[in-house]
């Protein structure tokens, strides 16, 4: 009757509730308030209490004076405050008074458990005319020890599963960072008590060239390790994100993370196989100028896409194998989006419920997506109202919801260069005048000196074809591509070297730049802001 879940409010009124039906007129129970925030140290005087639970409601004795959930103190001297800090029980008799509600007999009873005085429990009797005796005190002893029990292993469970929890939405982002390739909403719903925290994760990545990547993941398991495999393997992604490699690259990248975490959570070396850490995860990159979608899967549930209103469809991936098996290849689909299209992506919580199967949660889920939402926002509550039949989940949940932008021509321009220095100069005239058409004039220096170093590098050190792609998007990127998979890097120019500068130059004119590699060859960017300015020592 007493402790069947892990709900301190509740095994406290489960404790109220079995002592009032034969045993007592009326039953209060406190709890220490530091224990319950957290504060495992000794509890100093003077006790402070948090009501509990307190029964029954239809109780003929006298009206309580503390309310639940109230905070109270001891007084000095008392019954209770003796209790909590002697840890022994007591017994009392009260002279009765004309008011037959008033309480004649009580027994304050300590709940230890662990060596932790965890509060205590009062028990009252006014309307039932015996007293208690001696034995009644073993019984209610008795009682409270198998209470204190079930009060403490929910304790240390909701300390736990709150501290799960904290590091979860610590891990998990805040804001959506800054991007034009798609319009965001997400949201992340822990999962019920008695499930724990669970190490589900989303994220949106800017990439560079304007493009976003957009990940979900789901960690095998609950509870703090959870969490913390959870924020690892985040920023393994970004990192790996960083990187800019192709969506089924990255996620064998990844499934070697997952085989060496289990390796160390292990600690047994003789096969990849042997730690218990397994993972799925959904990568997906959109580029808002070719409004091409690439994604990939490891194991997770495939996404959903509403290219046209009034239908959504489910995207046949590859699924691909869950993370932390190794040795098994990932593959990548391209998906042609029109602007405006709705990406679903979300974790296996969202349509695994008691309420129906995995078919009819994906049916369900089609269902909601396809009808017309005012925001972004909108569309996730509905898709939560609709799959979810109460707000404590079975299992975690993460939904990321995705509306597509696209730049249109008129925001990008590209040309195609001879492997000939005299391209350079021919190049910065041209960068010049469509800065000018683009209302850039401002930073029409820095740039020309950005895509002289650039293009300079591509023609002396790599390999035709060379291309040069201008994209005005919230800042001002330059991209320079040729067929060489040699990857540029800073160095230190020494006071003769003739060379060695270009790229030095590039780091400190650009807010940011960078490389990433293709099939074939790769391409190396560089990003403006519209109020950049030459550096003091460049000056």
């Amino acid at each position: 009757r007493i402790g069947t879940t892990l709900d301190i409010d509740r095994t406290a009124q489960e404790l109220a509730d079995l002592a009032a039906e034969r045993f007592a007129d009326f039953v209060t129970v406190d709890l220490l308030d530091p224990l319950l925030r957290g504060e495992d140290a000794a509890v100093e005087t003077p006790f402070v209490l948090r009501r509990m639970a307190q029964g029954p409601a239809d109780a003929e004795g006298p009206e309580p004076v503390v309310r639940p959930q109230e905070i109270h103190r001891c007084h000095d001297g008392s019954a209770t405050e003796r209790a909590l800090a002697t840890g022994r029980p007591s017994r009392h008799q009260h002279d009765r008074s004309e008011d037959p509600r008033s309480v004649h007999s009580t027994m304050v009873v300590p709940l230890r458990a662990r060596g932790t005085t965890l509060g205590l429990a009062e028990f009252h009797r006014c309307g039932t005319p015996t007293r208690y005796d001696d034995e009644d005190l073993l019984l209610a002893e008795e009682i409270a020890a198998r209470a204190a029990v079930a009060v403490d292993n929910a304790r240390r469970y909701t300390h736990a599963r709150a501290t799960a929890l904290t590091l979860q939405r610590s891990l998990l982002p805040r804001n959506a960072p800054l991007q034009s390739a798609v319009d965001v909403a997400y949201r992340y719903l822990p999962a019920g008590s008695d499930a724990g925290v669970g190490g589900d994760w989303y994220d949106v990545i800017p990439l560079s060239g304007a493009r976003v990547a957009l990940v979900v993941g789901d960690v095998v398991g609950h509870g703090i390790r959870a969490a913390a495999t959870m924020g690892r393997l985040r920023t393994a992604v970004r990192t790996l994100a960083d990187i800019d490699l192709p969506p089924d690259e990255l996620l064998t990248h990844l499934d070697d993370v997952v085989l060496r975490l289990s390796a160390e959570e292990g600690g047994d070396q003789d096969g990849p196989n042997d730690g218990d850490i397994g993972a799925t995860c959904l990568y997906a990159v959109y580029d808002p100028i070719s409004r091409r979608c690439t994604l990939a899967r490891a194991g997770h549930v495939p996404p959903a896409v509403v290219v046209r209103e009034g239908r959504a469809e489910l995207l046949d991936l590859p699924p691909g194998p869950p993370l932390g098996l190794g040795g098994l290849p990932f593959e990548t689909v391209e998906v042609d989006l029109p602007e405006g299209s709705l990406i679903a992506l979300y974790t296996d919580g969202l349509i695994e419920a008691r309420a129906h199967d995995v078919e009819g949660g994906l049916a369900a889920l089609r269902e909601v997506l396809a009808r017309p939402a005012p925001s972004l926002d909108a569309a996730c509550d509905a898709v939560l109202e609709a799959l979810l039949p109460s707000t404590k989940p079975d299992d975690d949940i993460a939904l990321l919801l995705a509306r597509t932008r696209a730049l249109g021509a008129d925001r990008v321009a590209t040309w195609d260069l001879e492997p000939d220095p005299e391209e350079v100069a021919r190049v910065r005239g041209a960068v010049s005048s469509q800065l000018a058409a683009w209302g850039l004039g401002d930073i029409d220096f820095i740039a020309e000196l950005v895509v002289s170093e650039l293009v300079t590098n591509a023609i002396r050190y790599g390999r035709p074809p060379i291309s040069l792609r201008l994209i005005h998007d919230r800042a001002l990127l330059l991209e320079v591509s040729d067929a060489s998979s040699t990857t540029p890097h800073l160095r230190r120019a020494r006071v003769f070297d003739e060379g060695g500068r270009g790229l030095l130059l590039v780091a400190q004119l650009a807010e940011q730049w960078g490389t990433r590699h293709a099939r074939r060859g790769k391409t190396v960017w560089a990003q403006l802001s519209e109020s950049a300015e030459l550096p003091l020592p460049i000056l």
